[in-house]
């Protein structure tokens, strides 16, 4: 049994919307939809999206294609930068790169690493304790994916684990071994 986490792809920015409210782009779209087309998700028996849209909007189309449901859990959003809401690219980065250098420290406002961790962990202990067997798909965002990510390869946190940029990026872990299958991949790579 797999778990995998993947994070939603490109997105349509706009700086006049809060974050959270932000749809996938026409590219991110397509990414997903080539996904969900190619059947390699075939295992997965249980979806779990977080509740911002641009990650139901990754998970709606691959649980279709599956014929399952899917389940939404608020708690697994992204890590909370509502007090700086949207950052230009290179701003954004520097303050980002701050969050995984300091996880102790609430950088700019934002949720703190620490506890972004301790929320996505919780999570995704919740979601397993309700699985009985297949592939578990979580469908998120890259910054508590990376925690994640941290936490299950035991590895502390920090920016060099995160995923590449762009989005649309894919960690598996084997439940039964409690070992990492691979570290992240592009969606289009997942076998």
């Amino acid at each position: 049994m797999l778990l995998r986490y993947l994070t939603h792809p490109q997105v349509r920015i706009d700086p006049d919307v809060p974050v959270p409210h932000w749809g996938l782009n026409e590219v991110g779209a397509a990414r997903v939809a080539a996904l969900a087309a190619r059947g390699v998700l075939g295992g997965t028996t249980t979806i779990v999206s977080s509740a911002e849209r641009k990650a139901v909007e990754t998970a709606e189309p691959i649980a279709a294609s599956l014929g399952i449901g899917m389940a939404v859990r608020e708690a697994m959003h992204e890590n909370d930068r509502s007090a700086t809401g949207f950052l230009p690219p290179p701003e954004f980065e520097t303050v980002a790169d701050a969050f995984f250098a300091n996880p102790d420290v609430s950088i700019r406002g934002w949720e703190r690493a620490a506890d972004a961790q301790a929320r996505i962990i919780r999570e995704t202990e919740a979601v397993l304790a309700a699985h009985k067997d297949g592939d578990v798909l979580l469908v998120g965002h890259g910054g508590v994916g990376t925690l994640l990510f941290c936490h299950l390869a035991v590895m502390p946190i920090a920016r060099i684990r995160d995923q590449p940029a762009g989005g649309g990026n894919v960690f598996s872990y084997d439940l039964k071994a409690r070992a990492m299958v691979h570290g992240w991949v592009a969606m289009e790579a997942v076998r």
